[in-house]
This record gives C-alpha cells, sequence and structure tokens, in this order.
C-alpha cells in the first residue's frame, strides 16, 4: 500500500517564509567546476590555514585539559579567552563579552532580540548579504542609508533621523563587505555623535578590520562609542561584533560579540536556547593560538592578500574597457566593480561561467533593491594566474556587451 503525497508547505510559520537561500552560496555551487576561475566566495585562503598550529593547539587542550574541553561549559564562552578579548577592545569587563558561533550567529542572536515586526532598521547601500538574511524573519522594514567612499553619508543620515525612528544601524567600518571601502575617521566620529543624541544603537561588524594591508588602523566604533559615553560600559550604545574566521580559520567557528550589560545578559539567554554554547573544545583551541600563533598568522594573511589585491587593481587597468570604475581596499577581501547603467550583472554572470570566471552579482547587497550594474569580485583566494587570466575573461565579457 503506497502512502498518498502530502504536501507540506502550510505547516512552516510565517517567518519561515521571509527565509531564503544565500544568492551567493548558491553561486558557490555553480562555480564548484575545476575549470572556473572564481571571484565569488568570500573565503578565506585555505592554503595560509595553520593547519600544524591548530593540531599542536588540540593536542595540548586535550592532553592537558581533555575532559573539560569536551564538557558543556557556560553560554558566555571560555573565561580565558573572554579575559584576552577584553584586554585587547581597550581592558573592557569580560563580562560584557559573549563568545559565538561565528558572526553569522551573533547577527541572528541579535535580530532575535532587539527586532519587532515592522521595526525600522538602517542599513548602508550596499551592506552584507548574510545580515539581510539573519535580520529578515524577524520581519523589520530596512531603510536604505546612502554610503560614499567614506562610508556612511552622515549628513543624509542626520536628515533621515529626523523623519524616522530607527531601531538600530547595521554598519560594516572596516572594508566593507561588498565594497571594500573603509568608513574615514571623521564619518566614524559623527556617526556615534548622531546615533547617540538620537537614542539608535549602532551595530557594528568588524570581520575584517585585522586584515589592513595599507594605511593605518583607525578607532572602532565601540571605542568612540565608549568615549561618547564618558567611560560607562554600561551607556554605550554600539555593539562591537568580530570573529576569528579571517584571521585563524572559519572553521572553529569562534566569534564574539560586546555591548553593554543589558544587550549582553539577553543575548545570553537567547543564545542559551540556540545552542547552550559554542563548543569548548573549540574556544581553548582559538585560546591557545591567540598567544603565539594569532599575531604571526595575521601577518601572513595581510600580506598575501595584500598582494593579491594589488595584482586584481593592475589587471582590472589593464583589461576593463572604460566606463567601469572600481574601488581601492586598504584591506579585507573585496573590491568593487561599478559598470555602465544599462548592464545587468546578473546577466553578464551566466555569460562569465561560460567564460570559464564567476563573480557575485551586486543586486543581493541592497535591502531595497538596485544595483544592477554592480559586480563583488574577491581576491582572497586567487593566485597570480588565475587573476590575470580571470580578469582578462571578465574583461572580454564586459568589452563583449558593451
Amino acid at each position: 500500500m503506497t502512502a498518498s503525497l502530502v504536501q507540506w508547505d502550510h505547516l512552516f510559520a510565517d517567518r519561515a517564509k521571509r527565509i531564503t537561500s544565500s544568492t551567493i552560496r548558491e553561486l558557490l555551487k555553480l562555480t564548484q567546476q575545476p575549470d572556473i576561475i572564481s571571484f565569488a566566495g568570500g573565503l578565506p585562503a585555505p592554503e595560509l590555514f595553520p593547519v600544524q598550529e591548530v593540531a599542536a593547539a588540540t593536542q595540548k587542550v586535550l592532553t592537558e585539559q581533555g575532559a573539560q574541553s569536551l564538557q558543556y561549559s557556560t553560554t558566555e564562552g571560555h573565561a580565558p579567552l573572554r579575559k584576552w578579548i577584553a584586554a585587547q577592545q581597550g581592558n573592557i569587563n569580560p563580562d560584557n563579552i559573549l563568545l559565538v558561533s561565528g558572526s553569522q550567529q551573533g547577527l541572528d542572536l541579535l535580530g532575535k532580540i532587539l527586532i519587532n515586526p515592522g521595526d525600522l532598521i538602517g542599513v548602508e547601500t550596499p551592506t552584507y548579504l548574510g545580515a539581510l538574511q539573519a535580520f529578515s524573519p524577524y520581519e523589520p522594514e530596512y531603510v536604505s542609508i546612502p554610503t560614499d567612499d567614506e562610508g556612511i553619508d552622515t549628513t543624509a543620515l542626520e536628515e533621515l533621523l529626523k523623519q524616522k525612528n530607527l531601531k538600530f544601524i547595521y554598519a560594516i567600518p572596516n572594508f566593507q563587505n561588498p565594497t571594500g571601502r573603509t568608513m574615514s575617521l571623521e564619518r566614524r566620529k559623527k556617526l556615534v555623535e548622531i546615533t547617540g543624541k538620537h537614542g539608535v544603537l549602532l551595530l557594528e561588524d568588524d570581520p575584517y578590520g585585522k586584515l589592513r594591508f595599507r594605511g593605518d588602523f583607525p578607532p572602532s566604533l565601540f571605542s568612540l562609542g565608549l568615549e561618547y559615553a564618558g567611560g560607562d560600559e554600561s551607556q554605550n550604545h554600539v555593539i562591537y561584533m568580530s570573529t576569528f574566521s579571517k584571521t585563524l580559520t572559519p572553521g572553529l567557528r569562534v566569534a564574539w560579540v560586546s555591548a553593554n550589560p543589558t544587550i549582553n545578559k539577553k543575548l545570553v539567554q537567547a543564545k542559551q536556547g540556540a545552542d547552550l554554547h559554542t563548543p569548548t573544545l573549540n574556544q581553548m583551541i582559538v585560546f591557545e593560538l591567540v598567544h603565539e600563533v594569532l599575531a604571526k598568522q595575521t601577518e601572513l594573511v595581510r600580506k598575501v592578500y595584500g598582494e593579491r589585491a594589488n595584482l586584481m587593481k593592475a589587471a582590472l587597468e589593464k583589461h576593463l574597457p572604460e566606463g567601469v570604475s572600481f574601488t581601492d581596499p586598504e584591506g579585507g577581501m573585496f573590491l568593487w566593480l561599478t559598470l555602465p547603467e544599462h548592464l545587468k550583472s546578473t546577466e553578464l554572470l551566466k555569460q562569465a561561467v561560460e567564460y570559464k570566471v564567476a563573480f557575485v552579482p551586486g543586486t543581493p547587497f541592497f535591502a531595497l533593491g538596485g544595483g544592477e550594474n554592480t559586480m563583488r569580485l574577491s581576491y582572497s583566494c586567487a593566485n597570480a594566474e588565475q587573476i590575470e587570466r580571470g580578469i582578462s575573461s571578465l574583461g572580454e565579457v564586459l568589452k563583449k556587451n558593451l
């Protein structure tokens, strides 16, 4: 006897209907063919991973703290690692730091505790697609904030805040994903001041901040927020997120959120319901690595990414037709192309794959639509030969369409 077919879609909660596949993740499937040169995925270079160092740290942890490393732990995270992070962030209180399973979990938890249906959330134009994925199930209304080469247009933001009550603003000030731009110091100070004055939370996502290969390190929005609050952590309206995924390795899935005590307490409660705690063993491994391996590893990544970024910029100058512009990142993993307005990067991708090169169309990074004539390129995983050949092929596609 054969069971009758059942349709299951009607069982999903309304919020589940707002959960969609990542455009980038779907593109990665398309580019898995070995002959495709992919500038699409925002992945760290795997050949740089400190495999032997991670193996040694793992062995040390299991030998010296075996039972503890394999046991349940506190939701807040491994205390010595939180203490180390607190010192790096200017000797803040470790109790205001929550270790999470990758920055993506941090985004989801913040969406869970902060967003009511219909809340107005300010995002950069364009912004990180993964943040939109994390926030959208909680049914916010996005407000698109104009940006330029210095980051968020604070003059436009100030006018916007006179008209709309935003719950929070999400920003990536360092080597932004997807554009690669860095927010200027003047804009950082103004952004913290404006949001503080209007009582708007500011969520600073900083996964790439340590990957600077040119120029000086500006202060974080979080540190400026603490300064604005007169050093009182309980009054800091800036929430900070960062990760070890881009400096050490993403597979360990260890990241953190620093927030004022009120917000941190609610984040801890939300994480208890999500996964109890980030894997204890992974946290302990990271703690072993931050002492002697992290600085050396970060320097290596900076050097290699800087070289690859320069190679890609040189290839773009050589092969791109007139009318196409691109950003000049000072660090991170991405640069951003703007094409003549009549070109649609989503359509161009199909042709580019035929030429054995891939990129990410810009449209998914725009919360309210737009960006059809933009694309994101990542140089982190491509060697010199791939960059030259891939950008040459991309240039051919663009010339053909112009």
